[in-house]
């Protein structure tokens, strides 16, 4: 119960500032991490978590199914093909570049093995808009801006989530062989992918049965019913839930596109509260020891990926992109690491490897001051825009030439 009472504390606390939050540097995540932090061991200590706790598992399980659900929701295919021209510039090539990125540098200046070394690199991979909701929220900041970084967020998770389970997979069986096999493993994704597949397409087929049809207030739990069966029939199944959930949802954005879209609103809501819980329950971890037992080596890690490797990697994979300088500068900074690799942390972390810790310390340090310099950013930034608007400056005088909102592809 002190869990559920500092977490409703802490959100009303949220709701009450919110208002002065989207007009300055004060950011609502960073407010849940610091509650976290100070409730938890390294603070006064009325939050007494450890990884391995049963409540973080759970916790941690829940709030990937239903963000992975709701990100999934935005990668309709009539949406991607849409933005696909720039968002598939980040994804195919930005994205890789940063995976490889951190990877050599977790290897060569953290000292980490391979193994771990890419475990780490597709770990810190996706990115997180909730840390720089001014960027994607407000009208003043250019569509396509938007745009590009709400699906590639949306996108990267789901994408990084195979590469994290099957090199966690490789690096139990190199050294105990206790994990489980990668043969398992791929299999269980794929079941994942074809359970969330299916259930959408099916429950889209039974809406056009003669008599059945919801009634427009009950459109929401739609989507929401589907999203619990789903999750049950997982865990049943052995299938992987958090591939199923982000399939599931892309399916229903495509299948019913109105249940998608009834849902939003409320989906959104449910991703945030999922969101919030998690990044206290990981500040209740962040103590400092943790901070005093990293090494040098990680600490420079984790500043280089996020000024150096992040944005050099966006930057060349927009090369040549319809985009004002300014508007490239934006999307190469704002790739906030968040409640994906916070989870996906806690799964190397769980998973018993041999260099779990360190690449725990690693992926913790990288996220706070991810979550520090990114969502004390976003509204400064935003506000450039809105100047920029002001001013009438053509997209030209700031380089780049006239652009232009995405296309489908030809």
């Amino acid at each position: 119960m002190v869990l559920v009472l500092i977490y409703g504390v802490t959100l009303l606390l949220v709701v009450l500032v919110s208002g002065l939050a989207a007009r300055t540097v004060l950011s609502t995540s960073l407010m849940f991490l610091l509650a976290g932090a100070i409730a938890g061991d390294g603070g006064f200590g009325w939050l007494s978590l450890t990884p391995d706790s049963s409540i973080v598992s759970t916790l941690a399980d829940l709030a990937l199914f239903t963000v992975l659900f709701t990100d999934g929701q935005r990668a309709g295919i009539p949406e991607l093909r849409q933005a696909w021209r720039l968002s598939g510039r980040a994804l195919l090539l930005g994205m890789p570049l940063t995976f490889l990125g951190v990877a050599v540098l977790a290897h060569y200046v953290a000292g980490l093995d391979a193994t771990t070394a890419f475990l780490v690199g597709a770990v810190l991979s996706p990115t997180d808009p909730v840390f720089a909701s001014a960027i994607v929220t407000r009208q003043d900041v250019p569509e396509r801006l938007r745009q590009l970084l709400n699906i590639e967020s949306g996108l990267n998770d789901g994408l990084a989530l195979p590469v994290v389970v099957v090199l966690i997979a490789a690096a139990s069986n190199a050294t105990s062989g206790s994990g489980a096999s990668i043969s398992t493993v791929l299999l269980e994704l794929v079941a994942g992918l074809a359970l969330g597949a299916a259930l959408p397409v099916a429950a889209a087929l039974l809406v056009k049965l003669p008599l059945l049809g919801s009634e427009p207030r009950f459109q929401p739990l739609g989507p929401f019913a589907l999203a619990v069966t789903l999750y049950a029939l997982c865990h049943l199944t052995g299938a992987n839930p958090y591939l199923a959930a982000f399939a599931a949802g892309s399916m229903v954005a495509t299948f019913t596109p109105e249940g998608s879209d009834a849902f939003e609103e409320f989906g959104d809501l449910l991703a945030e509260l999922a969101k919030f819980a998690a990044v206290l329950v990981f500040g209740a971890l962040l103590t400092p020891t943790l901070f005093a037992e990293t090494s040098v080596g990680a600490y420079v890690v984790a500043v280089l990926t996020l000024v150096l490797v992040r944005p050099v990697s966006l930057l060349l994979s927009l090369i040549g992109a319809r985009l004002s300088r300014r508007e490239k500068a934006a999307a190469a900074w704002f790739g906030p690491k968040g409640f994906a690799s916070v989870v996906y942390g806690l799964l190397v972390l769980q998973s018993g490897v041999p260099q779990a810790v360190p690449a725990f310390d690693l992926i913790a340090v990288t996220i706070t001051l991810s979550i520090v310099l990114h969502s004390s950013t976003d509204v400064p930034v935003a506000r450039l825009f809105h100047l920029e608007g002001l001013a009438g400056l053509p997209d030209d005088e700031h380089g780049g030439g006239t652009a232009e909102p995405d296309a489908a592809p030809p």
